[in-house]
């Protein structure tokens, strides 16, 4: 299907101020972007990306040794944290959505990984903050305490996160890849490998920090209804993690599918760690907490 494309200005935006910008959008375009934000934003995020910035700040120029990913963590204006948390959102309620993007991305930039740390750093930030939450109400609120923690749960994030992201590019590539002889070969990007972590580890962060949380009282306790809650809420977070993980993998054409499928074999390990931890009437709370506090 075409559309005839029309030239002209996107009234109100900052790139009006610039002449020489003439974006080409066709009808078919604009009708997907007034009917979908996360589009919208993603089209935003690609043209903003392929001109190097609509105006970029002396700085950034003067972070040349640094890669574009690197520097934009630094400045701060250069990432689309609209964009980040429409993801967010999509991986609690449909996790399939975020890599739909993820392939609109590939077809665009010619990348499955993001070029955006806006979703690791916004991640980092949660962290930091529950990581306060936590010591204040467990009682290691001292300067301390607080920046071990901090230490540890970011260590967790990305130390944990480049391991299991290596583990998993290097399973991906040695073994699930379709080898075709007269067609260009691919690869999963290690980025990516990395981005699946990072979506899969939202999800758990909501249930294992927030939701946690909020019930620490009740999960803490020495009740068997503690322990059968807590522990629901572990299996549940960990069991998504490896769903968002298979999906990502899933979405990649160059990928065995029946491969791929076996990225879901944990979660029938994790049902039977359920099963032991109810027997033995081991709460996952106040087993995961009593290495920190």
């Amino acid at each position: 299907m075409s559309a005839t494309p029309t030239s002209g200005n996107l009234g109100g935006s900052p790139l009006n101020a610039r002449p020489d910008v003439n974006i080409n959008v066709s009808s078919n375009d604009a009708a997907a972007n007034r009917s979908s934000p996360s589009i919208a934003a993603a089209n935003r995020q690609s043209y903003y990306d392929s001109r190097g910035g609509a105006s970029l700040p002396a700085s950034f120029s003067r972070l040349g040794f640094l890669p574009t990913y690197f520097r934009r963590i630094v400045l701060y204006p250069q990432m689309d944290l609209e964009y980040t948390f429409t993801q967010m959102v999509y991986l609690m309620r449909s996790p399939s959505k975020v890599y739909k993007l993820t392939s609109w991305r590939n077809q665009t930039k010619n990348q499955w990984a993001r070029d955006d740390p806006a979703f690791v750093v916004i991640i980092c930030f949660f962290l930091t903050f529950a990581s306060i939450a936590y010591g204040v109400a467990l009682g290691s609120a001292s300067l301390s305490g607080l920046l071990r923690l901090i230490l540890i749960n970011l260590g967790l994030f990305l130390g944990c996160g480049m391991i299991l992201a290596t583990f998993c590019w290097w399973l991906a590539n040695s073994f699930f890849r379709v080898q075709h002889s007269h067609s260009v070969e691919q690869q999963v990007e290690w980025m990516y490998a990395f981005d699946i972590h990072c979506n899969a580890f939202f999800p758990m962060f909501v249930a294992l920090y927030i939701v946690q949380y909020l019930f620490l009282p009740f999960l803490l306790s020495e009740s068997f209804f503690a322990t059968l809650i807590a522990n629901t809420l572990y299996i549940a977070a960990f069991a998504y993690y490896h769903y968002v993980s298979f999906l990502g993998y899933m979405f990649l054409p160059f990928l065995r599918k029946d491969q791929v499928t076996s990225m879901l074999y944990p979660i029938a390990a994790l049902g039977v760690v359920y099963v032991l931890f109810i027997v033995l009437n081991i709460n996952a709370a106040r087993f995961t907490l009593s290495f920190f506090f």
